[in-house]
């Protein structure tokens, strides 16, 4: 160790007065950070070197072998660590499908593997003012919440209605679901372009490329990135025609052509592969019964193709970022985007490049590299040390010792998570009486909620229509008409959200039952309530006259597990929404008409 060194070392320890290795004394937020003796990975395409890191107001304020910690500054001791920017993952979703499930839960996954930008592309706008709150409260990574669109039938329009997914298929209405997007200030916008179902089913559901050219050229009129769910090479053509600006998934149809790695080289479109949800036998799944079976094969195959035209684009000089699909089958959150780095050099990238992918490509893609992505004098500290030397080693990747967001210490050196990243929801919040009785001029609910039509899943859909209808007397109330589709036991419906967006639960305890006006086609109807236990259900009739009905809380049964189980007792206390609606036979019609809803 040079003389000088160990003046700076003396220096810093006496500074903050404390001998703990590894350490660091309690401070005030402002208080400044020195990162010691680390060897810096700093993604501007330098070598690893040894250098010190001050952070000041959670902005790097100083880089380099002898920079000295301000006085009172608390001291990171690094040495024989790798201090690297926080990874990206372009593309999760943060479902309750997914794994981890719950929203605080998912935040802490990431927070823990050195994940401090993420793209979600699982919520629907209305949710994004609450969600955004709710992060504020957590230990968690920037979440840049993405506004979705598809065409009708689409892949991701095809299990939710235009409230989540907007559905566009002529250049007119690909510009009206921008605008109508642009208000709640998505960060960006997802396009579901390619109806390719990996040769599973017929693709009669991709974006025609005037439309998607449309919406590309509205959302960066508004300053907004779009990404493509494209995995087709013909349709990775057309996304690169229209100025797309990442490709969120893997080409896996066939290997490249010239053509298309031209046309994207020539557009400047960015790849994420998100290879981690494509692997054919994920991290900690069983081997497969019949290693012959067609379906294995046909996953192997593709999964061959999605490997070989990742490294054939970074060869071609394409920008290769990171994603995953984390919150998908088999597909975690946090640990896949550290393995999605270790996919990327099965497919040839070298680890600094794969470390590369993870950090500055992925903040050039996004447009954010000027705030974030790389250890500069004047980006945001978000930074992850690790024991090892992963541009060497990728595994190392997963050796977190410590993670800053904001340049705050969030992970690691004794730091504790915020209560609110150990409690699965917000604090649930009292409701008014009245749901809704459809007089609100601006067609929302009694309880500010958007109502969300509830129909099944699937290409072919059941096709509803549900507006407010002003009677002959005056009275406002909810028609919902449907046409059911053709298969086993179509549905149509409306979910009523008790908060903005479905986020925060509603405590009902004060009330005991649910009151409808309600008439219909005489055949059977379902309410559900759907909470933080479970959901439950029970069932009313309305004839063609107008009646009012009770259905009380201790009536409602508990719906089915799926692994069989019973469910939940009922339990008011975190009820997220209710639902109204029919299951009918395919290709009948069916009606319901709402004149009020309420609890009593």
């Amino acid at each position: 160790m040079s003389t000088s060194m160990k003046v700076v070392r003396r220096t810093l320890l006496g500074a903050v007065g404390f001998a703990a290795l590894g350490g660091f004394a309690p401070s005030s937020d402002n208080q400044a950070i020195a990162i010691i003796g680390a060897t810096v990975f700093d993604a501007t395409g330098s070598a690893p070197h040894a250098a010190n890191v001050i952070i000041r107001d959670g902005r790097i304020a100083a880089v380099g072998p002898d920079v000295r910690a301000p006085r009172g500054a608390r001291v990171i001791r690094a040495e024989g660590k790798a201090l690297l920017p926080g990874f990206w993952d372009v593309h999760t979703h943060w479902t309750p499908g997914g794994d981890p499930a719950m929203t605080p839960d998912v935040a802490t996954a990431y927070v823990q593997a050195g994940v401090t930008t993420v793209n979600d592309f699982h919520q629907p706008p209305e949710s994004f003012e609450p969600r955004r709150r709710w992060l504020s409260q957590l230990a968690t990574p920037h979440v840049n919440l993405t506004a979705r669109m598809s065409t009708p039938g689409g892949h991701g329009a095809d299990w939710a209605d235009q409230n989540t997914t907007r559905w566009a298929n002529t250049p007119e209405a690909g510009r009206a679901g921008v605008q109508a997007i642009t208000p709640y200030q998505p960060d960006l916008i997802k396009v579901f372009a390619d109806g390719w179902r990996y040769g599973q089913s017929a693709d009669n559901t991709s974006m025609d490329e005037w439309t998607l050219k449309a919406i590309v050229d509205e959302a960066h009129e508004a300053n907004l990135k779009v990404v493509t769910h494209t995995v087709t090479v013909e349709r990775a053509s057309f996304a690169a025609r229209a100025g797309v600006d990442i490709i969120v998934h893997s080409l896996q149809d066939r290997e490249l052509d010239d053509a298309t790695v031209e046309a994207m080289k020539a557009a400047r479109t960015a790849y994420a592969p998100t290879l981690a949800v494509y692997e054919p036998v994920k991290p900690g799944q069983a081997a497969p019964s019949d290693p012959d079976s067609p379906r294995l094969r046909q996953s192997v195959r593709k999964f061959g193709y999605a490997l070989s035209n990742v490294k054939r684009l970074h060869d071609a000089g394409i920008l290769i970022a990171l994603g995953t699909d984390a919150g998908m089958t088999g597909t975690p959150h946090g640990s896949s985007t550290l393995h999605e780095m270790e996919l990327l050099v099965q497919a040839g990238l070298t680890p600094t490049e794969a470390l590369m992918a993870g950090t500055a490509n992925s903040a050039q893609a996004m447009g954010m590299i000027a705030d974030r992505g790389t250890i500069e004098v004047g980006k945001r500290a978000d930074l992850v040390l690790v024991d090892g030397r992963p541009w060497e080693q990728i595994s190392d990747v997963r050796k977190t010792h410590a993670v800053l967001i904001d340049g705050k210490v969030v992970h690691g050196l004794g730091v504790a998570l915020p209560q609110a990243n150990r409690q699965p929801t917000l604090p649930p919040v009292k409701v008014g009486a009245t749901v809704d009785d459809f007089t609100r001029p601006d067609g929302r609910t009694n309880l500010d909620t958007l109502r969300v039509e509830d129909f099944d899943g699937g290409q072919d859909r059941t096709s509803q229509i549900s507006q407010i209808v002003t009677g002959e007397d005056g009275t406002r109330y909810l028609s919902i008409a449907a046409r059911m589709s053709q298969k086993y036991s179509p549905t149509a419906g409306v979910i009523f959200p008790m908060a903005r967006g479905g986020i925060e639960p509603a405590d009902l305890s004060g009330y005991r039952g649910i009151r409808l006006k309600v008439r219909g086609d005489g055949m059977p109807y379902d309410l559900r309530l759907r909470g933080l236990a479970g959901s439950w259900t029970g069932r009313f009739n309305a004839s063609s006259e107008w009646a009012e009905i009770e259905v009380p809380f201790d009536a409602l049964t508990p719906v089915a597990l799926r692994d069989g189980g019973q469910g939940a007792p009922f339990d008011a206390t975190h009820i997220f929404d209710l639902r109204l609606g029919m299951v009918r036979e395919g290709g009948s019609r069916a009606w319901l008409e709402v004149g009020s809803i309420s609890f009593y």
